[in-house]
């Protein structure tokens, strides 16, 4: 089930990247690269903290393939759209809801303990977005105020380790965790779920 997971989240990623290559109007090659950028990112940063040998992409190149054909698509296709960014950021939560699971899934197989498992969730949904936006100059998702991303991923991680301890299959965890963090991003956008915000107050004048 993770490699279903790896493949699910590598081609809707890829497609969000593409999406950020037409909103920063890079030609053909970019749209490639930052595809990829943004398909592998996260799942590769995972398997190098888990000293994952290959990592996953190496082991299965036709991933890479996978994000090279979305961003072929999305650069004949974009033009098309009303609405390209609200499109990312649906593709975004989309591709949470199985990255998330496929990193939990990839920390479970590995027999590490709870906290690794959330962080390697959190890291496989949250790093490729992070990498597209920082090279397409944009402020990134994961850090903007009120947004419940980075929040989502860990909610979702975090469903699937209570799941297993209280006895849920894993296939069914991963299920949970995948829909946690779709629900917690799509209200997030649709409703504007988000958690308290910093706000400084004015020094005081003595």
């Amino acid at each position: 089930m993770v490699w279903t997971l790896d493949y699910a989240s590598v081609l809707v990623f890829a497609l969000s990247g593409a999406l950020a290559a037409s909103r920063a109007q890079l030609d053909l090659v970019g749209f490639v690269f930052i595809a990829a950028l943004t398909a592998v990112g996260g799942g590769t940063v995972r398997d190098l903290v888990l000293a994952r040998d290959p990592v996953f992409w190496v082991a299965q190149p036709g991933l890479v393939l996978l994000a090279a054909a979305g961003a072929f698509v999305v650069f004949w296709t974009a033009h098309r759209l009303e609405s390209r960014y609200r499109v990312l950021l649906w593709l975004d939560a989309a591709a949470l809801a199985v990255a998330v699971p496929a990193g939990v899934g990839v920390a479970l197989g590995g027999g590490f303990g709870p906290v690794i498992i959330m962080i390697a969730g959190v890291v496989t949904g949250c790093m490729g977005g992070l990498m597209r936006d920082v090279v397409c100059n944009e402020v990134p998702l994961v850090l903007k105020q009120g947004e419940l991303y980075v929040t989502a991923a860990l909610g979702g991680a975090v469903a699937a380790v209570l799941a297993i301890a209280v006895g849920l299959p894993r296939t069914e965890a991963l299920v949970l965790c995948g829909t946690v963090a779709f629900v917690l991003r799509a209200g997030s956008m649709r409703w504007g779920w988000q958690l308290l915000v910093y706000r400084p107050r004015p020094p005081r004048q003595r």
